[in-house]
């Protein structure tokens, strides 16, 4: 597992929550660390790189195990 700064459990909720919950995580973080979302909606896989590129962090990567994808994000 990758060294992170904070951890963000989403599972069981639908988007767009996934992605207002990391929103509002990262701005109480500092450029340059790393937050963990996890999800278990299928959306968030798509909707979590997208908010990253339209708001400057930086989407880093997302593996699934089990039916809950870990994102991996960097504070832009």
């Amino acid at each position: 597992m990758t060294e992170h700064d904070r951890d963000l459990d989403c599972e069981g909720l639908l988007c767009p929550l996934p992605v207002l919950k990391a929103r509002k995580t990262l701005t109480s973080m500092q450029t340059g660390q790393i937050l963990i979302i996890r999800t278990t909606d299928p959306m968030a896989n798509i909707d979590l790189p997208h908010f990253c590129k339209e708001s400057g962090n930086h989407y880093l990567q997302g593996t699934e195990r089990n039916g809950v994808t870990t994102h991996l994000v960097r504070r832009g």
